[in-house]
């Protein structure tokens, strides 16, 4: 009983871990350079379930772009669009009781041959949140950036505005890409 408490309470935290650390990526057309632009616009903002998570996110962006000196206008250099994904996933959760490690291995060895015991397989499922976030260069139209971030959805709100804010830190992190290679 205590190992199965033990690694209920150890999937717990494995998930706690993935929820407040959302999986970032990001990339960008090396041919441009960055330093250039200084205005923005939104383009298209993202939909969220909920009206107040689609406005933390507009929130967050602006204010880690007018951080960069960048600011919002009408016929902005580069437009904004915003997607936002929710995908279900299902896991597997097999908790075995019974023998313990006596009952692994070869008989004379590990315990002496294969005992009996019992496994419980629960499923699980879950929500798994994608933010992405493509900027595209106004006069050109070409897509001069992307940034992506994706992780479990949590269930309270104060805990999907700890992600929300997460995943824009990491995704705007090292933004905006250095300068373009001289040619």
């Amino acid at each position: 009983m205590k190992t199965r408490v033990f690694l209920a309470a150890l999937a717990l935290l494995a998930l706690a871990a993935c929820a407040s650390s959302p999986t970032v990526k990001t990339d960008h057309d090396p041919s441009v350079d960055f330093s250039k632009y200084r205005t923005y616009t939104w383009g298209m903002r993202p939909q969220a379930g909920s009206p107040l998570v689609q406005q933390r996110i507009t929130d967050g962006i602006d204010a880690r772009l007018q951080a960069l000196g960048w600011r919002q206008a009408p016929d902005g250099q580069v437009t904004l669009a915003a997607h936002i994904i929710t995908q279900q996933r299902q896991t597997l959760d097999t908790f075995y009781t019974g023998t313990g490690m006596g009952g692994w291995g070869w008989r004379g060895g590990w315990g002496g041959g294969m005992g009996m015991g019992t496994a419980q397989t629960t499923v699980r499922t879950y929500d798994v949140g994608t933010l992405v976030v493509d900027m595209f260069d106004t006069s050109t139209q070409q897509a001069i950036w992307r940034g992506t971030a994706s992780g479990t959805v949590p269930s309270s709100p104060e805990r999907v505005n700890a992600a929300v804010e997460a995943g824009l830190t990491k995704m705007f992190t090292g933004f905006p890409p250095g300068p373009a290679p001289a040619k």
